[in-house]
């Protein structure tokens, strides 16, 4: 499933993103790649274990904590601390696929990575190419959504960014490991949670279909989630 959400970020969480990286100090994006990755990959990340990572991180986790709708298409056990990377004029990324393990930056702790997250922080009017292109059953699907909007795809999918022709593109990134890790029964999981949500605002809270379909959601959940 690959799935945007739109206005992740308010505009003063948007603001404040944008102005800390403007003048931010990047290094190397290779510094963060697996073997194969670090042969495609051309772009500046900020320091993981920076405190402007972790500061701008923390704002991004905010939001996540307010959207419903990452929530029930994610059904999140542990979020990776999000990363922030910049590709201006002849950077890119080309076609790779996510490590399914990563380690986090000074600690023991890693997490499996079942989904991989992109936060649009520049105005896709700013610059020319940087598309996210994202590999499915469906075939390739070009991503360039507006700045504080997120794009929620398989970690198993083979991705790119396509080279920057002029401006540059912002951007957080980061990997949730979830309570269900197959692909297809958290895309059935998150179907079924948009059905009673719009069922509940056509019937209300009490109707009886919709506490049968509650229940139903809820025990497809313990038969499928690992904790």
């Amino acid at each position: 499933m690959i799935l945007p959400i739109p206005d992740l970020l308010n505009p003063d969480e948007l603001a404040r993103l944008q102005g800390a990286l403007a003048s931010a100090p990047w290094e190397d994006g290779k510094q963060t790649a697996g073997y194969q990755s670090s042969r495609v990959k051309h772009n500046q990340q900020l320091a993981e274990q920076s405190g402007l990572a972790r500061q701008l991180g923390e704002v991004v986790l905010d939001a996540l904590q307010r959207s419903f709708l990452f929530h029930s298409a994610a059904l999140a056990d542990k979020v990776f601390p999000p990363l922030f990377n910049r590709y201006e004029a002849g950077h890119g990324f080309g076609t790779h696929v996510d490590n399914a393990i990563r380690p986090v930056a000074g600690s023991s702790g890693r997490i499996r990575t079942d989904l991989s997250a992109t936060l649009f922080l520049s105005d896709p009017a700013s610059y020319d190419g940087g598309e996210l292109v994202i590999e499915d059953t469906y075939g390739a699907q070009s991503v360039k959504l507006p700045a504080g909007h997120l794009i929620l795809y398989p970690s198993t999918s083979l991705h790119r960014v396509n080279p920057v022709r002029r401006g540059v593109r912002l951007a957080s990134f980061f990997w949730v490991q979830s309570m269900v890790k197959d692909d297809g029964e958290r895309s059935l999981l998150f179907d079924l949670d948009m059905n009673i949500q719009r069922l509940r605002q056509e019937l209300g809270d009490d109707h009886g279909t919709l506490i049968s379909l509650t229940g139903c959601y809820n025990n497809l959940l313990r038969r499928w989630a690992v904790l």
